[in-house]
């Protein structure tokens, strides 16, 4: 049974792609951002540095939630036992595939902590030409709808799903049911490889629970202070 979201404070609601190359330029961020971000996502890239829980142990040291996000893929069993294992650290979010009932019936069993797993659905760089070159030639959200309430039947405690499709899949699961987005762009399309997008306030009035924001921080002039006005977005919608 999927768990209840995620109790937030307004400032967790924004969750920072720490998307860097290794530990070093992972706490440059964390320092250059101070206050201004509670939460961080650390991927892949830092995955292949070899200082992944190093960084993990480092933000949680700053009292820093994380939110793992490396969406893992595997046979139930072998899910079962990186969930598992991966429940011992101080974890809040976590991304499986939604391609697989069992495995994330597996993954929702093996969960021993307070770590809410979210299935990927349609990832937001993909349109409905992409999905139509894996075979599935159905628009975006009909798809995502299809994923988020399989992943609610096998127990997994949410999404990470294009704000577009947020409405939707609350509609479609019920306010019990976390919802995290990415791919979000304060100022409208910016050209780059994120395809459904959405801004800040939309996607929390359509149900978002919390959004994932990189390039919009990361690439603005000050960073500290784009993601301080993203923090007053957020709290004039939760006010």
């Amino acid at each position: 049974m999927s768990r209840a979201p995620l109790p937030l404070r307004t400032d967790e609601r924004l969750i920072f792609a720490l998307d860097v190359p290794g530990k070093v330029q992972a706490l440059e961020w964390v320092e250059r951002l101070g206050d201004a971000v509670s939460f961080y996502k650390i991927g892949m890239e830092l995955l292949a540095s070899g200082e992944y829980f190093d960084v993990l142990d480092a933000l949680a040291a700053r009292d820093k939630r994380v939110f793992v996000d490396l969406k893992f893929f595997d046979i139930p069993a072998t899910i079962a036992g990186v969930i598992g294992r991966l429940s011992q650290w101080p974890v809040s979010y976590c991304t499986i595939h939604g391609w697989h009932p069992e495995m994330m019936a597996a993954a929702a069993a093996a969960n021993r902590s307070d770590m809410r797993l979210l299935a990927v659905t349609v990832l937001t760089s993909m349109g409905r030409p992409d999905l139509a070159q894996m075979g599935i030639d159905r628009e975006p959200v009909d798809v995502v709808v299809e994923r988020a309430l399989a992943a609610q039947r096998a127990g997994i405690d949410g999404v990470i799903a294009s704000g577009q499709e947020a409405a939707p899949i609350r509609a479609a699961t019920g306010a019990g049911f976390s919802i995290v987005c990415p791919g979000i762009r304060p100022g409208g399309p910016v050209g780059d490889d994120q395809q459904r997008t959405v801004g800040v306030a939309q996607a929390f009035a359509d149900g978002a629970d919390a959004i994932v924001v990189g390039r919009p921080i990361r690439l603005a002039a000050d960073p500290r202070a784009a993601a301080l006005a993203m923090q007053r977005e957020i709290a004039d919608v939760f006010k």
